[in-house]
């Protein structure tokens, strides 16, 4: 696995995220932001695609998706590297 990161909000107060990334070797998009945990949020999203055992939900704000269009549009800078680990969190 060779991840590419795309982008982070920039509004992050630690650059921690959310962020969009690209697998260089399968061109699968990952999304790291906010587990919705919410027990009417995950009804709402169940109406329309029941969630797996493995699966999560994870909620992007709408400044993520520039980051988005250029992962699914192959735009983004390939082997860009994110901020990495913020003093606090490490």
């Amino acid at each position: 696995m060779r991840l590419s990161f795309v982008g982070i909000d920039p509004g992050s107060p630690d650059n921690g995220c959310p962020a969009v990334f690209v697998d260089e070797d399968t061109g699968d998009v990952w999304f790291q932001g906010e587990a919705v945990t919410g027990p009417e949020e995950l009804a709402e999203v169940s109406r329309h695609s029941p969630l797996g055992s493995t699966e999560a939900v994870v909620r992007l704000p709408v400044v993520m998706k520039a980051f988005i269009m250029e992962a699914a549009n192959g735009t983004y800078e390939r082997g860009k590297q994110g901020p990495g680990l913020h003093p606090r969190r490490s």
